[in-house]
């Protein structure tokens, strides 16, 4: 796989794959605009070597129609206020009008293309929409990691048509920072595991167990553990259909000196409402009719004694119902632990990432992920079909 920079991009038409795919509020404006912050080092470089930069990305899920509030223009506002230079808004990203626009521009000129999933070939990885894509561009660069991990006209059809391609300094870094993480760690190699199911996580854990010295397993899918050792969770979320497949997973892992963490305590309330009432419990003692909701206070000292010889740290998904703050002590309480480490901690996944912004503690972990679904993809040990189309993870400066 190439980097860009070892590409000539002097004067050429540079196509660049992003993921812009930001919060907006009810007035479409920009809540969180980290996704625009991280790929901003790509789009100068292309800038700072005169080529003509066009960008793409998609917004929502608008399933191949066109939809007002799903439009990039506050994208093109805010890029235009962070680089400092006008940026046209294409009013589609295939088609007659576009390939007038790119034919217009000027070197360090930048055009940012209308959604993509305002198409339907974009999902259905459609070699015709690829091939409208690749016809303006003379050099293909994929810098969006969050959606390498789908098979999108955008990120792989593109790829294969394009003998000019390569990566950007985003989709580089988050490679680097997985293989020193998972490849070659310093150890102890701890991997936190949250989120509500287990259905969602269970490729992972089973290709984590020849990797991880500890697992800490918190969320719902605890439950689904718990379960499998006897206790009575009352209401709580379980995966019954998993539940003996969850407790021979514990019994391997531990058989193989794996360190295996779940709650001693839980946050439990009769329903999932930010009014109802709460207390905590040990695990063995959740009543009838309540349901855990986050994991209790001699959990999160557990799991921050479970770290503190740690080396390197990955965490994917919350402790609890992150979203409504009675349930959320837990998930914060994490952050910190990993951010009082001294080890390397990689944080990927949505919600994980929401924690960690929203305790001030983002200058104290190593590397936050930009990927959910393609940082679980990874875990899971599965390649990613964005970085395969390219050439493969191994990479050329």
């Amino acid at each position: 796989m190439r980097s860009i920079k070892s590409m000539s991009l002097e004067g050429k038409r540079v196509l660049v794959r992003v993921d812009f795919n930001v919060p907006l509020d009810d007035q479409q404006n920009i809540t969180d605009d980290t996704r625009i912050q991280e790929v901003l080092p790509t789009l100068k470089y292309v800038l700072d070597y005169r080529g003509k930069l066009i960008i793409m990305s998609h917004m929502g899920r608008p399933k191949g129609k066109v939809v007002e509030k799903l439009s990039l223009q506050p994208v093109a506002m805010r890029l235009a206020r962070l680089l400092k230079q006008e940026v046209e808004l294409a009013p589609d990203c295939i088609g007659p009008d576009v390939e007038k626009q790119v034919e217009a521009m000027k070197k360090g000129d930048i055009l940012l293309l209308e959604n993509l999933r305002f198409h339907e070939g974009e999902e259905k990885n459609d070699r015709d929409f690829a091939s409208a894509l690749a016809g303006l561009c003379d050099v293909y660069i994929n810098d969006a990691f969050a959606v390498s991990h789908r098979k999108h006209a955008s990120v792989c059809a593109i790829a294969d048509q394009k003998e000019e391609k390569g990566a950007g300094f985003l989709l580089i870094k988050e490679l680097k920072y997985f293989q020193e993480a998972m490849d070659n760690p310093k150890r102890p190699l701890v991997a936190i595991v949250g989120g509500a199911k287990v259905s969602s996580k269970f490729s992972a854990l089973e290709n984590m167990l020849s990797k991880v010295n500890k697992f800490i397993i918190g969320g719902a899918m605890a439950n689904t553990f718990l379960k499998s050792m006897g206790y009575d969770l009352g209401k709580s979320m379980v995966e019954d259909d998993l539940v003996k497949a969850s407790g021979r997973l514990r019994n391997r892992a531990i058989e193989e000196g794996i360190k295996f963490y779940l709650p001693v305590d839980a946050v439990v309330a009769q329903e999932l409402d930010p009014k109802a009432e709460t207390k905590i419990v040990p695990v063995q003692e959740i009543p009838e009719g309540w349901m855990a909701l986050d994991i209790g206070p001699a959990t999160s000292t557990l799991f921050d004694l479970a770290l503190y010889n740690a080396k390197t740290i990955v965490w994917n998904g919350p402790m609890g119902v992150f979203e409504m703050d009675a349930f959320s002590r837990g998930t914060l309480s994490m952050v910190y632990s990993v951010a009082d480490s001294y080890a390397l901690s990689i944080v990927g996944g949505g919600d994980t990432d929401v924690a960690v912004h929203t305790s001030g503690q983002k200058d104290r972990i190593s590397y936050i992920s930009t990927g959910g679904g393609a940082f679980l993809s990874l875990l899971e040990g599965k390649p990613l079909p964005g970085v395969e189309s390219l050439g493969g993870s191994a990479i050329t400066e």
